[in-house]
């Protein structure tokens, strides 16, 4: 550690703590979790599977059970994924209805 950094004071723990650590813990607490439907936790970029059938509301399809994902995105909500489908543009899927693959 340098003897030159700066601390400052965090009001949630009472501590003084050095300015790069408190930036690091505020930016962690901003960051959402989303996990599929047996606990791993979700990134973008990774490849989902269905593990039931869906409607797809608006497209007057049904994805299967089993339907590889690829390419997820997360748009920042705890239980939304978003992602592209052939012929579906816009496509919402709620992470309790994917495994990780």
């Amino acid at each position: 550690m340098s003897g030159d950094e700066e601390y400052v004071y965090d009001e949630d723990s009472g501590e003084w703590l050095p300015a790069s650590e408190l930036a690091a813990k505020r930016a962690a607490e901003g960051t959402i979790e989303v996990r599929d439907a047996v606990g791993n936790l979700l990134a973008d970029g990774d490849q989902v599977t269905l593990i039931k059938d869906l409607e797809v509301k608006g497209a007057g399809q049904t994805l299967k059970r089993g339907t590889l994902i690829k390419s997820i995105r997360l748009p920042g909500d705890a239980q939304e994924i978003d992602c592209r489908f052939d012929g579906i543009k816009g496509l919402l899927l709620r992470a309790e209805f994917v495994k990780k693959r």
